[in-house]
């Protein structure tokens, strides 16, 4: 016991050694923040949450590795990050009272995003639910804060983690740890975060049960249909109005979806928020993670949590980051985002096949208007529900009123049925509200003609699909060359 208290021990101390509390400590404190001004930067964060490839959860801190950490917060401050998203497990740390080895290991973070220019947002009380222990929450609260009372690197404090507002204990210990955290870091603004199941009515519920000690802002998951992104996170807003909203978590896996899915995903994400006025979206996460780094013990063990990444956990990029990249930067999207002219490479499309089982498309190549690349549908059937298609949904936001147009080069080779481009639009529900269809593609074998459509959003419109379709088609039919685009009116 005495060797693995000197280990510890040692350990502390090394990790100190350039910690907040000694060189940088006067740096991080000559100038005493205000509650204002941090909410100002929390509503304007540029937030990546984090976690080693190798480490998820809990080993982070269980197999610390400063050298990795620094060299991952340089790339995500190479994206245009200007803060980082922390996560704190009591049970890791030591509760009531943490081990002088990980408020080492704490501080060492928070000094190496200070090295790269970012601030930190602190997510307490993760793994946790012993909400009967006020006392040994307090203990633990104020001991792991006190050191940040006054440091500049500290963004914000996220008392819990996805707190579930129908859980009245859990309630009940938020309403008497928020006046305990805030005694200790009265400068520091505090949220809660709710998670997508949540949804806007769990943002609607925790803001009213909280009324007698509001949150300084609102921390909503975004983990919803992106294609409505806009009109979702506009109820959000007026869930917690007039409090501030972030989106402090947000993104899809690509074991879900495509990696070209993801990219877009986070795109339309980005500019609903932009649209709505929320200036502060955290993709999850940095990485992607290698095998076996997700404890067993975590709730988010299932595969697809392995994908969330910018990054492969190989260390390369995925589309998601130069779309991210952009959106930090104020940069354009990349040019093949969308994959307008279907020349991305394999797996790096944002497009998906719809109603397969009449009829999938394929991506084929030497047939094409431009290019190399373009899609065929052959041999398909069709029924009441409709024709298969490949479809896409835009990057820009929809709003009710705006004219769209889309057009494509379709060509055909013993073609029969029918054969057009269509728009769908769909409402906050994901409920069907009507679409508008191109002429149809003349039949029998047909060089490249140009097929077009224009239609007006309709009232309650919030998403909206580009379909390529061809039904009962006996023949074969080609598409290529892609643009979608929307007025500016709303």
């Amino acid at each position: 016991m005495r060797k693995a208290a000197a280990l510890a021990l040692g350990l502390a101390t090394s990790l100190l050694a350039a910690s907040p509390l000694t060189e940088g400590a006067s740096a991080a404190k000559q100038a005493t923040p205000t509650l204002a001004g941090r909410i100002a930067a929390a509503k304007t964060a540029k937030q990546i949450n984090y976690y080693p490839s190798a480490n998820g959860w809990s080993r982070m801190w269980t197999s610390f590795d400063p050298v990795t950490i620094g060299a991952d917060l340089a790339k995500a401050r190479a994206l245009g990050a200007d803060s980082v998203r922390v996560i704190v497990f009591p049970t890791v740390f030591g509760y009531p009272t943490p081990k002088p080895e990980y408020a080492a290991k704490l501080a060492k973070f928070v000094e190496l995003a200070g090295r790269n220019g970012m601030t930190v947002k602190l997510t307490l009380f993760d793994w946790w639910d012993g909400y009967a222990d006020v006392k040994g929450s307090s203990t633990w609260a104020t001991a792991l804060l006190k050191p940040y009372r006054n440091d500049k690197r500290v963004i914000s404090i996220g008392l819990k983690n996805e707190l579930d507002p129908s859980n009245a204990a859990a309630v009940a210990w938020a309403k008497k740890l928020l006046p305990v955290v805030r005694a200790v870091v009265p400068a520091t603004p505090v949220t809660i975060s709710v998670s997508g199941e949540a949804g806007v009515a769990g943002l609607k519920k925790l803001k009213t049960l909280l009324a007698a000690t509001p949150l300084d802002y609102y921390d909503y998951h975004f983990y919803g249909n992106s294609q409505n992104a806009l009109a979702l996170i506009r109820q959000a807003q007026a869930a917690v109005a007039p409090a501030p909203l972030v989106i402090g978590e947000t993104g899809v896996s690509s074991r879900s979806a495509s990696e070209g899915e993801q990219a877009a995903y986070l795109a339309r994400v980005f500019q609903g928020a932009a649209a709505a006025g929320v200036r502060s979206v955290a993709p999850w996460t940095l990485n992607d993670f290698r095998t076996g780094a997700i404890p067993p013990s975590a709730v988010a063990r299932s595969a697809p949590q392995y994908a969330y990444g910018l990054y492969r956990a190989n260390g390369t990029a995925k589309p998601a980051a130069a779309v991210v990249k952009a959106a930090w930067t104020g940069k354009a999207y990349p040019v093949g985002a969308l994959d307008l002219g279907f020349e991305n490479p394999a797996g790096q499309t944002p497009w998906t096949t719809f109603m397969p089982e009449l009829g999938a498309a394929t991506k084929v190549r030497n047939v094409a208007h431009s290019g190399k690349w373009s899609v065929r549908l052959t041999r398909t059937g069709k029924n009441a529900a409709g024709s298969p298609s490949y479809r896409v949904a835009p990057l820009q936001p929809v709003r009710p009123g705006q004219t769209w147009c889309a057009e494509a080069w379709a060509r055909g080779t013993a073609a029969t049925g029918t054969t057009q481009v269509a728009l769908s639009w769909f409402d906050v529900n994901n409920r069907w509200l009507g679409g508008a269809g191109s002429a149809t593609l003349p039949t029998g074998t047909t060089g490249w003609t140009r097929l077009t459509v224009a239609a007006k959003a309709p009232a309650g419109a919030a998403g909206l699909q580009l379909h390529l379709k061809s039904g009962a088609n006996k023949g074969s039919v080609w598409f290529d060359d892609v643009k979608l685009s929307a007025s500016l009116s709303s």
